[in-house]
């Protein structure tokens, strides 16, 4: 059955002026079916990150999902670093209670929780890549469609009371995996927090954090309060963790971070984080570079894009709706492997002329298994991974490893 629910509800991007880029050139779909088993190169370019968010990969290895690299079964954070990925990123929910109850019978284990991803940050350190951790403050998704309250400070009345419990909860969290020699490289205080944070659904007597509606001093306060808790943590650690605020698509950018930091008063960050998806912006690839170059020249920070993806493929590999259709198409970029890999290699080389630190693949292994969501069993994404639909890495991978420095 198709569920075209999860294009709105997991990734609804288009909000506050975003469009959408039309291309027609849909390309051929029989790409090449190499398996990515070329040796890397040793580094890409000098400083660059090079990141993948692989939330999901804990769950799909406990529901049947098996990665392979040249037809052999292999652990899907080793595959990743030997590619050359420097970074992993992983969501954070509260209590996100729905995770198991998806599934049926009894004593399921959550997912996207502090237990789940206390083990995934072991194993990404384990092969030496750094972590992101991204702080939702929700349940479940956080996106410019839904902030929703965790259920747990539902009862909150107060903006000092909502500031205490993100500052507590955010520090909490980061002293346990510092005591755990697992403190994140990077922390995100929200996720693609357009209009805000914690907005959606909010009883009346909830702060209002909707910067939609003018609320920039509400949601600064309990952004700082965030970052305060990162900040106090990280001068304890050897870690010296890096903070992100992350928006959704570039032509929101500025319009966000020129309001935040002045009516919002939050200036103590040092990551300007974008998604950039080209079924919900309207701006081109060839632009990229220079939007880069003007955010860091009006706010003296740095800039990541921290999540984008690319089709390999317009196939299904199970019977869950695929969230990328032809309108995620670029002329010239067909949806073949290869088509994947040229995009993406393109996409790197703007943020890098752009003067950029880094980038991010999100859900890079979000391969087809028995695992379940809200909407579906298997996987709404298997068409934007780095794997084909049997769970070997193929060559859309090449462009983490690329050397990015002689070109």
């Amino acid at each position: 059955m198709l569920r075209r629910s999860l294009f709105i509800a997991l990734l609804s991007l288009v909000i506050i002026g975003c469009g959408s880029d039309s291309p027609t050139d849909t390309g051929d779909n029989n790409g090449d079916d190499g398996n990515g088993s070329n040796p890397p190169p040793e580094e890409t370019t000098n400083n660059f990150v090079m990141g993948a968010d692989l939330s999901y990969v804990n769950q799909i290895l406990d529901h049947g999902g098996t990665y392979r690299d040249s037809g052999e079964v292999e652990n899907p954070y080793k595959i990743f670093s030997d590619y050359g990925t420097d970074l992993a990123r992983f969501r954070l929910w509260h209590n996100p209670e729905w995770t198991a109850t998806v599934y049926e019978g009894e004593n399921n284990s959550m997912y996207n929780d502090l237990n789940d991803v206390t083990e995934a940050i072991r194993e990404t350190k384990k092969y030496g890549m750094a972590v992101n951790l991204d702080f939702h403050y929700s349940d479940t998704w956080a996106d410019p469609s839904q902030q929703n309250i965790p259920e747990a400070w539902r009862d909150i009345t107060s903006l000092d009371e909502l500031n205490d419990a993100v500052y507590n909860y955010t520090r909490e969290t980061l002293e346990y995996l510092d005591g755990e020699g697992l403190m994140p490289e990077y922390v995100q205080i929200g996720n693609e927090t357009n209009c805000g944070l914690m907005y959606s659904s909010a009883p009346q007597d909830f702060p209002d954090l909707n910067v939609c509606d003018g609320n920039w001093s509400n949601a600064g306060e309990v952004i700082n309060s965030g970052i305060q808790a990162v900040r106090n943590v990280a001068s304890n650690s050897e870690v010296d963790t890096k903070i992100i605020l992350h928006i959704a698509q570039p032509e929101n950018v500025s319009w966000w971070f020129d309001n935040i930091t002045s009516t919002g008063n939050v200036t103590d960050f040092d990551i300007i984080g974008f998604s950039y998806y080209t079924p919900w912006s309207d701006v081109p690839l060839n632009k990229i570079s220079d939007h880069i170059s003007d955010f860091r020249d009006r706010l003296d920070k740095e800039v990541m894009i921290v999540e984008a993806a690319y089709p390999w493929t317009m196939e299904y590999g199970d019977d869950y709706s695929n969230i990328f259709a032809q309108d995620a198409l670029v002329n010239g970029y067909p949806a073949t492997k290869e088509g994947q890999r040229d995009f993406m290699i393109d996409l790197t080389k703007e943020i890098i002329d752009g003067g950029g630190m880094g980038l991010i693949y999100w859900e890079p292994a979000w391969i087809t298994s028995n695992m379940k969501n809200q909407w579906g069993t298997g996987s709404a994404w298997e068409n934007n991974t780095l794997f084909d639909f049997e769970g070997n890495v193929h060559i859309g991978i090449d462009f983490i490893n690329r050397d990015y420095s002689s070109e």
